[in-house]
């Protein structure tokens, strides 16, 4: 069936419906149980159709006629998991759809095999050498098919598939976009594809069918290049186009939410996903993820009790109460679950993610390097493995390689300040000062999270004897820690204030060191400074009065871009 010719823009959605009911009942002939599941519930979003405006069946070829005995038998075995079985009785079938089912259940008997074999013989963090011995064959037999023309939409996915399998990637991705042109409706095709994108480059250089599922593919790949900004102007784009009531749309604008840590709004989003659909499991974990940041004990410990209660082998569970046990600090359990998530599903990035965290709580480095290594193969986008594997060599004391890891982070989460401070603290310790100042000012100008940067940075001007640009750094940093209305937890208010008024009281501007030596009487560890320091103001001004100048005169000629900004009002914070 030739989807091509119904694609349509979203002004027809009734057209849309129509197309979405047709690709779910070939999906479902063919297996792919996965690909029906999210047109199901694209379709339900959208309006009913009344009986005269639902689709006509596939056409039914003679050839179809001919092995439908064999197909049907095949398929209630491919449904049992029996594929070898199924792939017996469909040997020699001649329609498109027994041959793709033929294939299907061959490369599934080999995957199934491999999984088999990979949990019974292996530890969870041996690589083993497990391959699925049906690829070669059905690459080879495949082959022939394509050259000569003869692949539908749904076996040219089928053939991508086993490219991928046997890292023939650039070839997989030429036959995945001519999967997607043959059969634009099949969304699991889309989503092989999109595994194998690695940058904006190569998304923009793709040839792909103009319909309307383009869209949801070019959401999901902002999403996962994290342009999140683009991502979410598309998600509400399809909303305003008629998807209001798809969760699978409400998911994904919460996993962008989560990914750029606007934490309050992913919850509000997962909260309301829960309330329309709660039997969900699909992002469950990355709902956890959530919860556990929050530190929201109860709501993660009832998440995981509903989530057992539901199905308690499924992945997303696993993670869910890999993350509870997580909170608590039991640290070995929470690892335990996380292989089991792993054993179900071997190429689930959350949890070789998460099993590595756990490994570095225990401070098992080894195993969290492995861990994270694993996470990285299945995944090459996935930030938060670069950044646990600079992490893991930062405790190792090897600079040089938490320098190319957290490069790698910062190349895949360029507006992320973490990224920008564990960068600039490796080129310290490589002694790469002027690399260090530009990475803490980047993390200072795009939104630093944890309020470090900007102190890191006055202390390197500190060590450098760049008084001027310390001084600055640290009053950008005070004023920084004071606006956010409430003083964080590490903030270090008083070493700023201690080298505010030795600096003023050095440079003779006495009314500001007074100020900032008050101000550190305000805390224990700088009390005593701060008394000594108005002595010390006190008797100099016993001998001569000087007025005060304007705070900053130009600063020195350096590398850090540092704005001028008037003096600091002390007298207006309370801390």
């Amino acid at each position: 069936m030739k989807m091509a010719a119904l694609c349509s823009e979203f002004g027809d959605l009734v057209q849309i419906k129509k197309q979405l009911i047709s690709v779910i009942s070939l999906c479902k002939e063919r297996g792919l149980l996965h690909s029906a599941k999210w047109a199901s519930e694209l379709a339900f979003a959208l309006d009913p159709l009344p009986k005269d405006e639902l689709p006509p069946s596939a056409p039914f070829t003679e050839e179809d006629a001919q092995d439908l005995d064999a197909l049907t038998l095949a398929k209630s075995y491919f449904d049992l998991k029996e594929y070898d079985r199924a792939a017996y009785f469909l040997k020699g079938c001649c329609s498109q759809k027994a041959y793709f089912l033929y294939m299907y259940s061959r490369y599934l008997s080999g995957e199934k095999k491999k999984d088999d074999e990979t949990v019974d013989s292996l530890g969870p963090l041996e690589k083993g050498q497990v391959r699925n011995e049906a690829l070669r064959e059905l690459r080879v037999e495949l082959s022939k098919k394509h050259n000569a023309g003869e692949l539908d939409g749904f076996t040219l996915y089928l053939y991508g598939v086993v490219l991928r399998k046997l890292d023939l990637l650039k070839e997989a991705v030429d036959v995945f976009v001519e999967a997607i042109h043959t059969l634009p409706l099949h969304w699991g095709a889309w989503l092989e594809l999109s595994n194998l994108v690695t940058n904006i480059e190569m998304l923009k250089s793709l040839s792909l069918p103009d319909c309307w599922i383009k869209d949801f593919f070019m959401a999901h790949m902002y999403t996962e290049l994290q342009m999140i900004k683009e991502a979410l102007q598309k998600y509400q784009n399809l909303i305003e186009a008629g998807f209001s009531k798809s969760t699978y749309i409400i998911s994904q604008i919460a996993v962008a939410y989560h990914n750029i840590r606007d934490i309050d709004q992913a919850l509000t989003l997962f909260n309301e996903l829960r309330d329309q659909d709660p039997y969900r499991i699909d992002n469950m974990d990355t709902f956890s993820n959530l919860l556990y940041v929050k530190s929201m004990k109860p709501e993660l410990s009832y998440l995981a009790h509903n989530l057992v209660e539901i199905d308690k082998y499924r992945v997303e569970t696993c993670c869910v109460i890999g993350n509870y046990y997580s909170l608590r600090s039991q640290h070995e359990k929470a690892a335990l679950y996380f292989q089991r998530a792993l054993k179900l599903n071997p190429r689930c990035l959350g949890a070789w993610t998460l099993m590595g965290h756990e490994y570095m709580e225990m401070k098992n480095t080894s195993a969290a390097i492995q861990a994270y290594r694993h996470a990285i193969e299945v995944n090459k986008r996935d930030y938060r493995a670069w950044y646990g594997l600079g992490q893991t060599y930062e405790i190792l004391k090897m600079p040089f390689y938490c320098l190319y890891y957290y490069r790698k982070a910062h190349q895949l989460r360029p507006n992320d300040s973490r990224m920008l401070v564990a960068l600039g603290e490796s080129y310290e310790k490589l002694s790469q000062q002027v690399e260090a100042k530009k990475c803490y000012w980047r993390a200072y100008s795009v939104g630093d999270v944890e309020k470090m940067a900007l102190l890191k940075l006055a202390k390197l001007h500190e060590q450098l004897n760049e008084s001027d640009d310390a001084a600055q750094c640290y009053m950008l940093y005070i004023q920084d820690i004071f606006s956010c209305g409430e003083q964080l937890e590490h903030a270090e208010v008083s070493t700023a204030l201690r080298y505010l008024g030795q600096y003023y009281f050095k440079n003779k501007l006495y009314d500001e060191a007074s100020l900032c030596a008050q101000r550190c009487c305000d805390y224990n560890d700088a009390r005593e400074e701060g008394k000594a320091l108005l002595r010390q103001i006190s008797q100099v001004r016993d001998q001569i009065e000087t007025p005060s100048a304007d705070l900053f005169a130009p600063l020195s000629n350096n590398n850090t871009p540092v704005r001028r900004v008037s003096p600091l009002n002390l007298i207006s914070f309370t801390p």
